[in-house]
């Protein structure tokens, strides 16, 4: 098997696991219950929270554990909408964001918000001058990803976070699900940063929401107090402690993960640009870890369950899409619709070996001689 799907998920580290069994049977005891068992754990949970905090550079108070992005992505948006109602109906946003922002997007337009999608430039970094001009007073929330899940894209947070604090009452919102344990992260000028636990990994089914403090959220889920008065429910111990080790793990390891990653990248991007039948859609402004291509006249779909029949999987466009149309981000990109309806998505790891690569390119190429003629 060749898994070349890791921006979809990872695999979880062995000592991540270790730390989940471990937690599951010595800390019995719930978090918010006041007997010695439930302090016990109730302790653990809050240094588990400091060494997030830490190693993100936040205060603890900063930490909303939830159950993946999708969940902080929309606590994240509806929680200041509806805590800040009379700050305005104007949200930016870009057509680069994952599914999980687009619907919620799209569910607050229903409720009478005023969506503006952020013109990009054929690189897919955000025109920041037509940006600039779209921010405005009613503004009352920006939706941006650090890096794009499709095409690999990364975005300058830092200069972008520093445009919307001219407008004190606007919220900045960053999905880093992409990014952590990938590049280095600058929150200093983010209001609200999420990610998932598993695309670093750590375990499916615990995520991270950091909000600034002096930002308010409505709660989605109530219920009283908890790890945070933001999230109620019973705090998930084993699945906090996991997220702590594997977020430790993955930020002490990133540079030469990085630089293991970045060679591969280049032998894939090498390879494929020899191939008359390839549009590279992931450029220099993408990180190295998301190859993004498209073999027009060949159908994503088709080419994905090509490259099964060898046990090789990819993805077309990332793992929570509804449907399998064109591809809004290329369509975004200035892409041309054959393009952006057959964009496959390559997606690297530390774990990934050179020989892997070749084997993926091998059958590619084979897939791509025999399809053309169908």
């Amino acid at each position: 098997m060749i898994y070349l799907d890791y921006s979809a998920t990872t695999p979880v580290d062995d000592q991540v696991l270790d730390s989940f069994v471990k937690v599951n049977k010595t800390y019995i005891g719930n978090p918010n219950s006041l007997h010695q068992l439930g302090v016990e754990s109730k302790h653990l949970m809050e240094d588990a929270t400091k060494q997030v905090a830490d190693l993100l550079h936040v205060h603890p108070s900063e930490v909303i554990f939830t159950s993946g992005a999708s969940e902080s992505n929309n606590l994240a948006i509806l929680g200041v909408l509806l805590k800040y109602p009379q700050r305005g109906k104007h949200i930016l946003t870009t057509a680069l964001e994952h599914s999980s922002i687009q619907e919620t997007l799209s569910f607050c337009e229903k409720l009478g918000y005023i969506i503006d999608i952020v013109p990009l430039l054929p690189t897919g970094e955000i025109d920041l001058d037509k940006f600039a001009a779209l921010l405005t007073k009613d503004t009352v929330l920006v939706s941006i990803a650090s890096v794009s899940s499709e095409v690999g894209i990364r975005q300058d947070i830092t200069r972008i976070g520093a445009m919307v604090k001219a407008y004190p009452t606007t919220i900045f919102h960053v999905d880093g699900t992409q990014a952590v344990g990938k590049i280095p992260i600058d929150l200093t000028n983010v209001d609200l940063f999420t990610f998932s636990a598993h695309k670093f990994y750590g375990l499916k089914g615990i995520g991270c929401l950091i909000k600034r403090r002096g930002i308010e959220l409505e709660p989605l889920i109530h219920g009283g107090k908890s790890q945070t008065i933001y999230r109620s429910g019973t705090p998930p111990l084993a699945l906090i402690v996991s997220l702590a080790k594997a977020l430790r793990i993955a930020l002490k390891n990133q540079p030469e993960r990085f630089q293991k990653v970045e060679s591969l990248n280049h032998l894939l991007v090498k390879e494929l640009s020899k191939m008359d039948s390839v549009v590279l859609n992931s450029n220099d402004h993408s990180i190295p870890h998301i190859v993004n291509f498209s073999v027009p006249g060949i159908k994503a779909e088709t080419m994905l369950h090509w490259l099964e029949q060898d046990a090789i999987f990819v993805s077309t466009k990332t793992a929570c899409s509804k449907d399998n149309s064109s591809s809004l981000a290329l369509l975004a990109m200035e892409k041309d619709d054959s393009v952006a309806r057959s964009s496959i998505r390559v997606s690297l790891s530390h774990l990934t070996t050179e020989d892997e690569i070749l084997k993926f390119l091998k059958s590619l190429e084979k897939g791509i001689q025999k399809l053309h003629l169908k």
